[in-house]
């Protein structure tokens, strides 16, 4: 396989992302039943050409179960609620509101799955973690939970480290999003040639001829065009979720007002 190294501008990272000639890099397929290997090659993160359209299909539809329980404003204010209700101890409270909006009571194998599902480190842990929950749940719960958790986490300590009194917690989130994103790259093999290429996206997103002063945080910006949920052809399925569950819990941690 060749490299063709970094993409850091916005437009060509933008370009590659609508581009259906660039897909994500193979992941093995002979993963034992019920492991984190066999997980991955079945989600639609992973997939390409009409496997992927199939699979996101299926996590769409079971995203309007979500919708038609709870819409965005109740999985704020549920979290708010639990974050309240937990002292602020807000840890695995996003994933436990959206287990509950998805029909699953008992999300504590997420964190052990979700440690290898972006990068494919395999361990026994994390087997054992994705057999108890194909046990709990469906496929498409399963790859919205394990999407979500390090993701909306991970948006939530960060913000943590940048809030400052009185900030409007959605401006926070999207300065945060832009500015220092959970997932700092995203990579893409080019079907024509065999290039790997990884988007930085915390300089797309610091991309000057985008975003005036790039390198200062500043939640008054508003909501900028920033890649973090990515763009093109696989956009990030829940952006409105997860933002709704990281909102809920920095409400109750910084005393925002309820929406």
């Amino acid at each position: 396989m060749h490299t063709r190294g970094l993409i850091t501008r916005h437009a060509e990272a933008q370009a590659v992302l609508a581009d259906t000639r660039y897909v994500p890099p193979p992941v093995r397929q002979d993963g034992q039943e019920g492991t984190l290997a066999w997980l991955r090659a079945r989600v639609s993160r992973f997939s390409t050409g009409q496997a992927h359209a199939e699979r996101r299909r299926l996590l769409t539809e079971r995203l309007a179960t979500v919708d038609t329980t709870v819409d965005a404003a109740g999985l704020r204010a549920a979290a708010r609620a639990m974050t309240e209700e937990r002292g602020g101890d807000w840890r695995g409270v996003p994933t436990a509101v959206l287990g509950a909006a998805l029909g699953i009571s008992d999300t504590s194998a997420v964190p052990a799955a979700a440690a290898g599902y972006l990068s494919g480190e395999e361990s026994r842990e994390a087997d054992a973690a994705v057999a108890e929950l194909i046990r709990l749940a469906d496929l498409p719960a399963i790859t919205l939970l394990l999407q979500g958790h390090a993701a909306v986490e991970g948006l939530i300590e960060t913000a943590l480290k940048h809030a400052e009194p009185g900030d409007d917690i959605d401006a926070l989130l999207a300065e945060t999003l832009r500015q220092d994103p959970p997932l700092k790259a995203t990579r893409r093999l080019d079907t024509r040639t065999g290039d790997e290429v990884t988007i930085d996206l915390v300089a797309a997103n610091r991309d000057p001829e985008v975003f005036p002063d790039p390198a200062r945080f500043d939640p008054a910006r508003g909501r900028g065009p920033h890649l973090t949920f990515g763009s093109g052809v696989r956009p990030c399925p829940a952006p409105a979720h997860a933002l709704a569950l990281a909102a809920g819990v920095l409400d109750a941690l910084l005393g925002g007002s309820p929406r």
